[in-house]
């Protein structure tokens, strides 16, 4: 296996040879540690990946616009502004250094986010004209072509096929999807967007109209008193998400000093993600001085399995490639209409927000033990209000909510900074059992904001000379039953230390380790179940080094130890390198990844991040054993046109198929490849 995976290294350095620096911040989102993570971070990933393609201008930034930026705390984004204030503009970006409290990491990740341009703010000076000469368009289409044939593809018979429909996809296996944007800087965003799964029917069959899904999306930004006007498919996002949150939210992955920063408000949408968006219309407006009030609406037909008029369970996956899938496309509507009021103050910042949303048909899950408290019924209401006090070097901030039956979720922070260089978090949440919120995302365990008690400590400092320092605490208490887990008044700790070093700019090293205690049902030979303790543990080690302005390495190893209290444990190990190569002055550029994994079983899976497509997030997990091999090519004309492909071989050394069910691979090689085309103007 070894020989394996130094063979691969070799192969790679000789492979590459115009390949790219993959964009900074990208190191942000490289330590993800479970199924959940890497399902967050996608929509994240996309998010950030639009700011970076259209940064802003140092010069006139704004605080909501370096709120945007997670690895930012309040007094980064305060003592940026204040520079700005007392120096005049930037000439340069080395002169993010000049910020008190700027760290070498820190200015690298936000170098890809502002550009250098003139001081003056021509806001005022708007005009069709001036509009559509300076707005920058973009239409992109990318293709996901099949080399391994699934199961699901296979051919059957009419008469095998009329007993089992869904023994077979309806459509063919390419993925593709089309996007298009214009965008004048800040201020006016549109974009539309179409995407087609693999295995979903084009022009044909159940889907007579192209693509299966279809976006579109209209947001203007600070015009006169309206502070924000979305029509189409927009996100909304309040107070600290107990009531309404669809927007930027990092959790515990996020940095300590952003994690009291209240919602974004209504946002524009430019994903194909096909369940997290609202669609309809919203405004937000300037009251008066400080105040702004927001009103939104929603009419959305979504997808669910109903039985006897009642809904059963919602379906947000967004494949429609089976006939079952079909059955359940669109056969509910939800209505949603809310409201907020915010101060915005010097030294306080408070809000008010209100929900009310109403299902066509009743709400009714499958009773089951640890879903007794689920959402149910046909409406819902929440109405929550959030605080967040700025008291010299505390930071007090939180949210209380309650339901239409008085159930309450609250969420309280104490942020402490004694100097720019460090901050430390005090969290207290308690959602209770029977809280009901359909668009709730609170910071937790849980992935629903319902049955948790927590506590939460974590400390960030850069005090230390080219050092940064993470770590965190987090103590959880569940008091009804859960999934997989048949006992009520379980607990869990979770813990994480990491610490980086920035020697310079091109020398780069982190290394983490996760630990996770939390209760699980234990099924001792088939028969008798027990609630053990699942322990899981986690060591990330990385280091990237910067050999020269057209070449960058870097390597990562990854050890996992998932184990049930005083039983065997499962282990995982991985290794992974990658090569980049390339100038901003030649057109050719990418990447080269190889990687070498060997785990027990799937319960001690890895995940490594590989560079991907643009808006595209690349994190894999792997079980078993085997390597990987992926070659990612840029080329770029003009800045006009950019043709982006991916090649990635996965071989497992463990199994003669791959998957299973209708994704299921004869033998034990893997291949995956991708066509992207992007023309700007």
């Amino acid at each position: 296996m070894l020989k394996k995976f130094y063979l691969i290294c070799i192969l790679s350095c000789c492979i590459c040879s115009n390949l790219c620096a993959q964009s900074e911040w990208m190191e942000w989102w490289e330590h993800m540690d479970t199924d959940e993570g890497v399902s967050f971070m996608q929509e994240q990933y996309e998010e950030l990946s639009e700011l970076a393609e259209h940064p802003f201008n140092i010069n006139t930034i704004t605080k909501e616009q370096l709120e945007q930026l997670p690895f930012l705390s309040d007094k980064m984004i305060e003592n940026i502004l204040y520079y700005l204030y007392k120096y005049g503009p930037m000439l340069t970006k080395n002169e993010l250094l000049g910020v008190e409290g700027m760290d070498v990491q820190t200015r690298r990740f936000l170098e890809d986010f502002i550009y250098i341009g003139p001081a003056e703010d021509d806001r005022k000076d708007m005009g069709f004209r001036k509009i559509w000469k300076y707005g920058k368009q973009e239409l992109m289409a990318r293709v996901d072509f099949p080399v391994n044939k699934k199961a699901g593809y296979a051919e059957y018979s009419e008469k095998t096929l009329s007993e089992n429909p869904d023994k077979k996809y309806i459509g063919d296996p390419f993925y593709h999807n089309v996007r298009y944007k214009f965008q004048y800087k800040d201020r006016i965003f549109f974009g539309f967007a179409a995407e087609k799964d693999a295995g979903e029917p084009f022009f044909a069959l159940y889907n007579r109209k192209g693509y299966d899904f279809y976006s579109a999306s209209l947001f203007l930004n600070n015009f006169g008193k309206i502070k924000a006007l979305v029509l189409g498919n927009y996100r909304a996002s309040f107070g600290y998400g107990l009531v309404m949150n669809m927007g930027f939210n990092m959790g515990k992955s996020s940095s300590l000093g952003s994690m009291n920063r209240v919602g974004r408000g209504l946002m524009k949408y430019a994903s194909t993600n096909e369940s997290d968006y609202l669609q309809g219309a919203g405004i937000t407006v300037e009251l008066a001085r400080r105040w702004t009030g927001s009103v939104f609406y929603s009419f959305r037909m979504q997808d669910a399995r109903v039985e006897d008029m009642f809904i059963r369970t919602m379906k947000t996956d967004g494949y429609h490639r089976l006939k079952k899938d079909m059955e359940k496309k669109n056969t509910v509507n939800n209505h949603l209409i809310g409201c907020n009021l915010s101060y915005n103050g010097k030294y306080m910042e408070y809000g008010l927000t209100t929900v009310y949303n109403v299902f066509n048909k009743l709400l009714n899950p499958a009773p089951r033990l640890y879903n007794r408290y689920y959402p149910r019924g046909q409406c819902f209401f929440n109405i929550g209000a959030n605080y967040k006090f700025f008291l010299q070097k505390l930071i007090l901030s939180g949210e209380l909510a309650f339901d239409k039956s008085g159930a309450l979720a609250m969420l309280h922070t104490l942020s402490y900074s004694p100097s720019v260089n460090t901050t430390f978090i005090f969290m207290n949440r308690y959602y209770d059992k029977r809280y009901q919120s359909l668009y709730a995302n609170g910071f937790g365990e849980n992935t629903k904001t319902q049955n948790e008690l927590g506590f939460y400590i974590g400390l960030e400092t850069n005090a230390l000379s080219k050092c940064k320092l993470v770590s965190y605490v987090d103590f959880f208490y569940f008091p009804w039953y859960r999934y997989q887990v048949d006992r009520r008044k379980t607990i869990g700790l979770e813990g994480v230390f990491q610490l980086s070093y920035s020697h310079s700019n091109s020398l780069n090293m982190l290394v983490k380790y996760s630990c996770k205690n939390k209760a699980k049902n234990f099924i001792w030979k088939e028969e008798e179940k027990y609630i053990l303790p699942n322990i899981w543990q986690r060591f990330h080690g990385q280091v990237s080094y910067q050999c020269t302005d057209w070449m960058h390495m870097k390597g990562v190893a990854e050890y996992v130890r998932s184990s049930y209290w005083k039983q065997r444990p499962s282990n995982g190990y991985a290794g992974s390198a990658t090569f980049k190569l390339g100038t901003e002055k030649f057109p050719l550029r990418g990447s080269v990844s190889a990687s070498c994994f060997f785990t027990d079983d799937y319960a001690s899976r890895i995940y490594l991040y590989e560079p991907g497509l643009l808006y595209a997030f690349s994190m894999i997990s792997f079980y078993g054993k085997g390597t990987r091999l992926a070659l990612n090519m840029n080329w770029r004309w003009k800045k006009l046109l950019t043709i982006q492909a991916k090649w990635g071989w996965t071989h497992y050394g463990d199994r003669s198929s791959i998957g299973s069910g209708m994704e299921k691979i004869q033998g034990n090689n893997k291949f995956d490849l991708q066509l992207q085309l992007r023309i700007k103007w």
